[in-house]
């Protein structure tokens, strides 16, 4: 878990404070800028993505992938600058229909070893969708804030976590190609960027996390400033400007 990825993104996201190093204990979910899977070009996608049907997800015919959420369990701290193993696998393949159209849900399960333990253990959720955009009204906020935090992006940052995650997802970095063929007004702020974002405002708040479990429920796009909220007991969400929902996370699930 090189230190020095660690501090890449320290600085990406603007934070104050000490760079981790070798020995420390990574921030929540900073795991996902290791373990990169690269690709060459031709086992990619139109999206950028690695083809479906090649590797561990099968090929369900639906070309529009968004990360939809996950469930994560911290059985140790995940060290900085030690040597780590993650391995993967389907956990569970389910298709259905409904008014946004053919929808496939997968789940990958992850598995991340050091010094000879388990340190983690993942569930990532992801939806696949048809072509057609499809527009769903975002779920209303679970409560009133007792915290909230402004978060601003833009196109360098985006850059900068896709380059980090080694996430060749275009509609992260390429305007024409969301808006055009995936319907976004804009660039889409990545999941698991909001996810990072989310459970540093909950370890800050309640200290090292033991679990999290968090989902998407609405992008958030560029230029849109989003607001990181917290009940107070547990609950985390984040809102777009408009005052739809985006995020939903929770420590107590």
């Amino acid at each position: 878990m090189d230190p020095a990825r660690a501090a890449a993104l320290h600085a990406a996201l603007g934070l104050g404070g000490v760079v981790p190093a070798a020995g420390d204990p990574l921030p929540a979910f900073w795991h996902h800028i290791y373990f990169w899977d690269a690709q060459p070009p031709e086992a990619l996608g139109p999206d950028g993505h690695r083809s479906t049907g090649h590797g561990l997800i099968p090929d369900l015919g639906l070309p529009r992938r968004m990360w939809a959420g996950g469930r994560l369990t911290w059985h140790a701290p995940l060290l900085c600058g030690v040597r780590a193993e993650k391995t993967s696998q389907v956990a569970n393949i389910t298709r259905k229909s409904g008014r946004s159209g053919e929808l496939g849900f997968v789940t990958l399960r992850h598995t991340v070893r050091q010094r000879g333990g388990v340190v983690l253990t993942e569930d990532q959720d992801l939806v696949y969708r048809g072509p057609a955009p499809h527009a769903a009204k975002a779920p209303d906020p679970p409560g009133r804030p007792v915290e909230a935090q402004i978060a601003r992006f833009d196109e360098t940052l985006l850059f900068r976590y896709s380059a980090l995650t080694m996430n060749g997802h275009r509609i992260h970095y390429d305007a024409d190609y969301a808006r055009g063929t995936e319907g976004y007004p804009g660039l889409v702020v990545h999941g698991p960027l909001l996810a990072t974002l989310l459970m540093g405002l909950a370890a800050r708040r309640e200290g090292p996390l033991n679990r999290f479990e968090f989902r998407a429920t609405a992008p958030l796009c560029l230029p849109e400033t989003a607001r990181l909220c917290a009940d107070g007991v547990g609950t985390y969400w984040i809102v777009g400007e408009d005052g739809r929902t985006c995020m939903v996370g929770s420590t107590t699930a």
